[in-house]
């Protein structure tokens, strides 16, 4: 009986069933939600926010938060264009790229563990000195990859499964293993959980909130290849709202602002959740305006809803 209940306080097992749910009762109405090609879409859909949300999991249950996620992927692509459009190398574009993401992580890192300010402030502070990198490098301009990125974006296993769809799975399963399978994660889950403790335990807090933050900065230059390959180009204001998104998908899927809490599964199914949400009101046709106030709703809902159960915890 005590263990029936546990489960059902569960969020993972919630989420699994509020998603259930919704396919059963949106497959009745359009039989066409449930075929594989439609499914297979939606992983599509979130495979950019999914490993967006990833990083922000991680740096949530660290304690931390970063709101320029959006525009570090931005950045990322835009430098990768524009290497692509000078001339150089996929190889050589995906690595500046990846380094770029690396550094700007590393920099609110940085910012955030030596000034002890708060990270929301400091990361909406250098979203917009990434923006505006973004904006100068590319001119303005909407920037084309030509096709460099195709074998990710086009490409499919047994011509059914794209490329991308296991790029974000392996995403998730290195953000799992990193964050429940090694020293470094429980040290991070103890640090968001009680700075003060995790610092006289021993644990060298600052240099594992950089190291953190540098980490969401790789996730966020792999969604930048995955952006690139979807669209196959980029411009400087192509990251807006993703932070809003990643940051909802991890609250519904259990992952608070309290810090050392949260699972990264909970918060990959909050991710499915608003991908079956957002394909399902495309599915039956609602207007756009609608799709917006729900969207909206949800994560008002999200937010109250964790800070209900948080306070039922203490």
């Amino acid at each position: 009986m005590k263990h029936k209940k546990k489960l059902l306080k569960d969020q993972r097992i919630l989420l699994a069933l509020v998603i259930l749910l919704i396919v059963a009762v949106v497959s009745i109405i359009n039989p066409r939600f449930i075929a594989v090609k439609n499914l297979i879409t939606i992983f599509q859909q979130i495979s950019v926010i999914g490993i967006l949300t990833m990083a922000m999991s991680m740096l949530l249950i660290g304690g931390g938060i970063d709101l320029s996620i959006g525009n570090i992927m931005v950045l990322s692509g835009v430098v990768m264009a524009r290497i692509l459009g000078d001339g150089g190398n996929v190889l050589t574009a995906v690595a500046v790229g990846v380094m770029v993401g690396i550094a700007c992580g590393l920099l609110n890192g940085a910012v955030i563990a030596k000034s002890k300010c708060i990270p929301l402030i400091i990361t909406l502070g250098t979203s917009q000195v990434f923006y505006g990198l973004a904006l100068t490098i590319s001119g303005g301009r909407i920037m084309s990859f030509g096709g460099a990125f195709n074998a990710v974006g086009k490409t499919r296993l047994f011509d059914v499964f794209p490329v991308m769809l296991f790029v974000l799975i392996f995403m998730v399963v290195v953000s799992y293993v990193l964050m429940n399978r090694t020293r470094f994660g429980r040290r991070i889950v103890a640090i968001g959980g009680n700075e003060k403790n995790a610092f006289l335990s021993g644990i060298h807090v600052t240099k594992y909130k950089i190291f953190i933050y540098g980490i969401a900065g790789f996730f966020c230059s792999i969604a930048a290849i995955i952006f690139s390959a979807r669209i196959d180009s980029i411009t400087a204001n192509a990251g807006a709202g993703y932070e809003t998104s990643a940051l909802t998908a991890a609250i519904i899927g259990g992952v608070t602002f309290d810090g050392g809490k949260g699972t990264i599964s909970g918060a990959f199914l909050g991710c499915v959740l608003m991908g079956v949400i957002s394909n399902a009101m495309n599915i039956l046709q609602v207007e756009t305006y609608i799709q917006t106030i729900i969207t909206g709703g949800i994560i008002v809902s999200a937010v109250v809803l964790s800070n209900i159960n948080n306070m039922k915890k203490k």
